[in-house]
């Protein structure tokens, strides 16, 4: 029996295909060879025997992965023995960085309120 282990810090995390790549160790042409993608229909159904990217709203979106997908097709359909998806945090965007600001200030406001 094949051996997937899938290291994943957040379910909710989405890959793209330059991770995919890495973890498939696969040409970035492989991938998308591989990939379930149909140019008449945005999100064709479930294929088990291709890589399923999640639920696109626009052609331009870029494609995205759930490692659980990618750990699935290395194992089954790729017949990889090991592989180790890991998905890391990405970088804090201007938005979080917005969002940290504003709730030091209220921590401020706050603390300033129950001196007074």
């Amino acid at each position: 029996m094949d051996n997937i282990d899938s290291n994943i810090s957040s379910s909710e995390e989405l890959v793209g295909i330059d991770e995919v790549q890495k973890f498939l160790n696969r040409s970035r042409a492989s991938v998308y060879r591989y990939t379930n993608t149909d140019l008449r229909n945005l999100n064709p159904s479930f294929n088990p025997r291709k890589l399923n990217p999640e639920f696109r709203t626009d052609q331009k979106d870029p494609l995205r992965f759930h490692p659980n997908e990618v750990a699935r097709f290395a194992k089954d359909i790729l017949r990889i023995k090991e592989v180790t998806v890991e998905v890391f945090n990405s970088p804090s965007s201007a938005v979080q960085n917005t969002l940290l600001q504003i709730l030091e200030e209220l921590k401020s406001i706050r603390s300033l309120m129950e001196k007074g």
